[in-house]
């Protein structure tokens, strides 16, 4: 195996709840309020859509807004992937990771290890350049099972509702995550931070029309046909934790640009996977609105 670099799930396609437009010729990051699934192809500027995509919306109402996904692996902490994270705004190549106690930075020396104050005591880190980033991989379908669809935010909201929700569903089913039928969700919410404008975040729950009970059996049962047939998730998981830990940083080449376009576009200071809301209007620091919101957003913190 190669060292230096990450070896992550093969990616057939992304999933995402915004999309990148071009606005007085600048490429800038739009949100949505649904889901929309491509392909890792670009044409003129435009991610294509995957046939799952068009499939899954004849199944549901309106937009789409549930994906029926099953996980790679056991361990919750494999299928997604979070970390502050720091980005060279010019080329979208990561220049510091860290989990709030340590991290690993990039620097002319090659790649240190260092203490890690999280976003907002970081010098380095100043300026919106250090965000909360997560990777979720999933199955969609059963054309390839070991090929997966990657959703990347930088939403608080979604890293710390996926992360509980995959512990939880790890935890009472007894290690079968993998195995389990479950099912992204979007989910909105209006906070201070937003100015009471919706924002939405990606959740993850049981199938529509499913209980937690009937997908525990479901994943018994599945379980111990992929025991019978010979499958090994134990050795998948450190397979998969052995390639994760073979590099400094998890973005390729490859993906920087993506990443750069989506998370760090110019000056807006915005991003396309955040959570999703219509963009508020601000009020003026000096009015006694903006002191007020101002002193609520210091007090909550990251908490929204």
């Amino acid at each position: 195996m190669l060292k230096g670099f990450a070896i992550t799930p093969p990616v057939i396609g992304r999933i995402s709840i915004g999309r990148v437009v071009e606005k007085n010729g600048k490429r800038l990051p739009e949100k949505d309020d649904q889901f929309t699934i491509t392909t890792q192809i670009q044409q003129r500027g435009e991610w294509v859509l995957h046939p799952l995509d068009s499939e899954l919306r004849k199944l549901q109402p309106g937009k789409l807004r549930a994906i029926p996904v099953r996980f790679l692996f056991a361990d919750p902490d494999l299928n997604l992937r979070a970390d502050y994270s720091c980005f060279d705004r010019e080329n979208g190549r990561p220049v510091c990771v860290g989990n709030g106690i340590t991290c690993r930075r990039a620097g002319d020396s090659g790649i240190e290890e260092l203490p890690c104050p999280s976003p907002d005591g970081c010098a380095f880190g100043q300026g919106g350049a250090c965000k909360p980033y997560g990777r979720l991989n999933v199955l969609i379908g059963d054309e390839d099972e070991m090929g997966s669809f990657i959703f990347r935010t930088t939403s608080f909201n979604s890293i710390r509702a996926l992360a509980a929700r995959l512990h939880y569903f790890a935890a009472v089913s007894g290690n079968l995550l993998a195995c389990l039928p479950l099912e992204l969700k979007l989910r909105g919410k209006s906070t201070t931070q937003s100015y009471r404008s919706a924002i939405y975040y990606v959740d993850l729950g049981v199938r529509t029309g499913s209980t937690l009970e009937a997908a525990i059996t479901s994943a018994r049962e599945l379980d111990e046909r992929r025991k019978a047939a010979g499958f090994d998730q134990t050795a998948l998981d450190v397979a998969a934790r052995r390639g994760f830990g073979n590099g400094a940083f998890e973005e390729s080449a490859e993906d920087v640009s993506a990443v750069a376009e989506e998370f760090y576009p110019g000056e807006s200071g915005d991003s396309g996977q955040g959570d999703g809301h219509a963009k508020a209007e601000v009020p003026p620091a000096s009015s006694l609105r903006g002191k007020l919101e101002q002193r609520a957003a210091l007090l909550g913190g990251n908490a929204a």
